[in-house]
């Protein structure tokens, strides 16, 4: 569908904002909490995904004291969140006990993946900006847009009630395998109230969200780009989200019948993935109708599970591809390349997931097709990384706070990638497999990879949505430790991994020690030499929680306190975005813009100024920047 011939949908909804103009002001409840302008749903995305990842990061901080010091007891910084009751009832003489390590690492999972980063990415990144970046006023369904928020916050929540719950929150891991989740917390007379249970209802709660902003963005970049926003003038922050909406729609509905047909199991007692013959040491042979697949689950949930990495990084790669060209002073080299690299990523991504599957004891032919499509998966992203680089070459590079989070992004992520490759063959999988190398490759990718993009977003559009910047000395006091730290975390997490370390021993591989007298026995042997490496990995893991609190003092306080921007575009930027009021009013835009030229319009020599934004009218009738014609 061409986007211009669908512009009169969004000048109505502008005269629609124009005529709105004349009711009076929302009250603060209509304005700030139930609103539907799709920037203040990308704050409220943004503000409560953040409060996740601080949780998240505060249960991996106890997990980390257990695997560090097994026998000490919490210290009373890290214990004073809890009330006497739960810790009598989930910590043994004050040490987390293996059931208490297990659900604090089946809620950090889930929590930092579905509660933070895909809604810190997606919902506040890609709400507050799209409509932005392709001169629309709102969503196509700003009520829908507004449901979404809301579903995703029930969701959350629902999931993290359940700690206080009898039975705690669910325990079978973030990814939730049956028939391990089908019996847990079976004691609980009312599976409804069970923390298993619960995980499931917040899940449905979560998908239903992510389907709804899908549909909405997918809806909203097709039919209400401006006129003259042709598809290859869409900066390729809007083709990633496009790309990432389209991932979210076709990857997220067989999990939500997975967690749907898992909670039937619970609590109807069917037998979607309960195979039959079951024996338990504690129930003996468990009563069931039978015939269920535990591996149709894998396949459900990591149909979902490989899109989902790619959920989590487009948005992050979004984010540092806006950034470098505008401190570069240069344009995005090889755009094309990139805009067709992420629409390969999107559909391959549908085909490598049974690459997580290998010790299911599939055949040789099919682990060989899913090797093959994990290594060609990988070219799309090199591609994307290695146009970034060249980006940076030549350029006036300006190290600006938003600058030095984006080229701390290109070698985390890039470490994360290739610690990938190994894992895509069968056979240094089975030796890999559920070791710490997992661990390290993946928060390789997440953590100093998507994190820091991330963080150069916030410093990147802040001044647009407050009229300030951040300060550079407390971004300074954040940015240096959290580098140091992310690698004294995760790197010896790969030497461990090779070693053979479980990812999870809650106990670090403490109980391995007494054996290590045994000559004969050489793993004993093998977790004496890499154990001390906890304590370090945990002692960086604390450290960079003490400095993000330097990031969230300069979030909160620059809002009042920050440099004032003295223009609507402080960065001398080209996209759309800086073409609004600062901050953007409702309606986003004071006269309906028009889109002249590409996004990342740089150092031309036709022109007096190093940057030619989108919406400049050309000088000269005959001047190649011209608008699509107008239906």
């Amino acid at each position: 569908m061409s986007s211009h011939a669908t512009s009169h949908a969004g000048h109505d909804a502008h005269d629609d904002h124009h005529h709105d103009d004349h009711h009076h002001e929302p009250g603060f409840l209509w304005k700030y909490v139930f609103s539907s302008d799709h920037k203040m749903i990308g704050l409220q995305y943004g503000i409560t995904a953040m409060c996740f990842l601080a949780f998240g990061f505060y249960l991996m901080m106890v997990m980390r004291w257990s695997i560090a010091y097994p026998h000490q007891p919490l210290p009373e910084w890290m214990s004073w969140i809890f009330t006497d009751g739960w810790k009598a009832r989930w910590l043994q003489d004050g040490k987390v006990t293996g059931e208490t390590y297990n659900m604090f690492g089946a809620m950090h999972g889930t929590i930092m993946v579905f509660l933070g980063i895909v809604p810190l990415g997606f919902g506040a990144f890609g709400n507050y900006v799209t409509p932005l970046q392709i001169g629309a006023v709102d969503m196509a369904f700003p009520r829908l847009n507004m449901a979404s928020y809301w579903i995703y916050l029930v969701g959350g929540l629902i999931m993290c009630a359940s700690f206080f719950m009898e039975s705690g929150a669910a325990k079978s891991g973030w990814t939730n395998y049956s028939p391990l989740a089908g019996f847990a917390d079976g004691q609980v007379v009312n599976q409804f109230l069970a923390g298993q249970s619960q995980w499931l209802i917040g899940l449905v709660c979560l998908i239903t969200s992510s389907l709804l902003g899908s549909v909405n963005f997918i809806t909203t970049i097709i039919n209400l780009r401006v006129r003259g926003m042709t598809w290859m003038r869409m900066p390729f922050f809007v083709w990633s989200m496009l790309v990432t909406g389209f991932l979210l729609l076709l990857a997220f509905p067989p999990l939500e019948a997975a967690g749907i047909m898992q909670l039937m199991d619970r609590v109807g007692h069917s037998s979607f993935f309960m195979p039959s013959g079951l024996f338990t040491k504690s129930e003996g042979l468990a009563d069931l109708s039978g015939g269920g697949s535990p591996l149709l689950f894998q396949h459900l949930f990591w149909f979902l599970g490989h899109p989902e990495v790619y959920v989590l990084l487009l948005p992050a790669f979004a984010c540092v591809a806006e950034i470098i060209p505008v401190n570069t002073r240069k344009p995005l080299w090889g755009y094309k390349s990139m805009v067709y690299s992420v629409l390969v990523l999107g559909f391959l991504s549908f085909v490598v997931w049974a690459h997580h599957m290998y010790m299911t004891g599939m055949g040789a032919a099919v682990s060989t097709f899913f090797q093959t499509t994990t290594v060609l998966i990988s070219v799309p992203s090199v591609v994307i990384i290695t146009a970034m680089l060249i980006s940076l070459w030549g350029g006036s590079i300006r190290f600006t706070p938003p600058m030095m989070w984006a080229c701390a992004f290109i070698p985390m992520f890039g470490i994360g990638g290739l610690t990938g490759l190994p894992l895509a063959f069968n056979l240094a999988d089975l030796h890999l497999h559920d070791t710490y190398y997992v661990i390290g490759h993946f928060h390789y990718v997440v953590a100093p990879g998507i994190l820091f993009g991330f963080f150069a977003g916030v410093l990147h559009w802040y001044p647009k949505i407050t009229g300030r910047f951040m300060s550079k000395t407390l971004n300074h006091l954040h940015f240096w430790p959290s580098l140091i730290c992310m690698n004294i975390i995760f790197f010896p997490m790969l030497v461990q991994g090779m070693a053979g370390f479980h990812r999870r021993w809650y106990n670090g591989g403490d109980a391995y020690l007494s054996r290590a007298a045994d000559s004969v026995n050489i793993f004993g042997n093998t977790v004496t030499q890499h154990i001390d490496m906890n304590v370090w990995m945990s002692m960086g893991a604390w450290t960079m929680a003490f400095f993000q609190i330097f990031f969230f003092i300069n979030l909160v306080t620059s809002w009042k306190f920050g440099k004032k921007v003295t223009s609507d575009n402080p960065w001398d930027a080209t996209t759309l975005e800086w073409a609004t009021p600062t901050p953007p009013g409702h309606g986003n835009f004071l006269k309906d813009p028009v889109t002249y030229r590409g996004p990342y319009e740089y150092s031309r020599p036709d022109c007096d100024e190093d940057f030619l934004p989108q919406w400049i009218e050309p000088k000269h009738a005959d001047s190649s920047d011209k608008p699509a014609p107008k239906h």
